[in-house]
């Protein structure tokens, strides 16, 4: 039915309405104790979300073999170029 109503101060930011946001700021706790818990909070987040990623597959391998095949045939391509005009006779 109704959904119960959470207090402003337990809502996360992301969950805010542009309205509420003076609110909601002036309502945090911001002593440096708070201010460091949120540090290590998003520091954390950050490093489980990009550093200690739980599943690998072939995607980067195989974007590392492209890379390499397109920079090997770069560095290459002067060569190449000159083998296409030459006549055999």
């Amino acid at each position: 039915m109704g959904e119960k109503a959470v207090p402003l101060i337990k809502q996360k930011f992301m969950d805010l309405n542009l309205v509420e946001v003076p609110n909601w700021t002036l309502k945090r706790l911001l002593s440096p104790k708070s201010i460091l818990d949120a540090l290590c909070r998003g520091h954390d987040a950050y490093y489980k979300k990009y550093i200690d990623v739980k599943k690998g597959g072939i995607g980067g391998v195989a974007m590392f073999l492209m890379g390499y095949v397109v920079i090997s045939y770069i560095w290459e391509y002067s060569h190449i170029k000159h083998d296409r005009w030459r006549k055999y006779h």
